[in-house]
């Protein structure tokens, strides 16, 4: 199992996230998108279907549509995984339970935010320690990824 930290310092979570996710599809991966509040989750359902004109990212928010086992990115505030999902993309303040549990865990933080710098750090502590797998990406001048550790 591998688990990324993706450290935001140049573009947004919501530039960011959907080039990620659309990645994870095209590896023939279903995603959970995993977030502290429903409220930011509810915002970031709107704006996966408006991001990019050019652009559909299939995904639905849990508890608000269609069955959630069917969906190929489910965005949810549980620490479930009723769309069977291999890669869970943790927002920051999201609870990280069960993140053992898939096959590539995504976290994203920003790089701006001394809170978010420190539960990364601590949650690459424990990674660690588990002995799993940890990369550390962070962005580059032009919003794509340098792998660093």
């Amino acid at each position: 199992m591998e688990v990324s930290f993706y450290h935001l310092q140049r573009q947004p979570l919501d530039a960011a996230l959907p080039v990620l996710l659309e990645k994870a599809l095209e590896r023939g991966w279903r995603a959970i998108v995993r977030g502290p509040v429903r409220e930011r989750l509810e915002a970031l359902d709107t704006h996966l279907w408006t991001y990019d004109d050019a652009s559909f990212l299939p995904h639905g928010l849990a508890g608000a549509g269609p069955d959630p086992a069917e969906q190929p990115v489910l965005l949810t505030d549980g620490t479930d995984n009723p769309n069977g999902a291999a890669c869970l993309f943790l927002l920051s303040g999201a609870p990280v339970d069960g993140y053992e549990g898939y096959t590539r865990t995504v976290l994203m933080f920003d790089g701006n935010d001394e809170d978010e710098l420190a539960a990364a750090r601590a949650f690459w502590k424990d990674v660690k320690a588990a002995g799993h797998d940890a990369t550390y990406w962070q962005q580059t001048d032009r919003g794509g990824w340098t792998r660093k550790a």
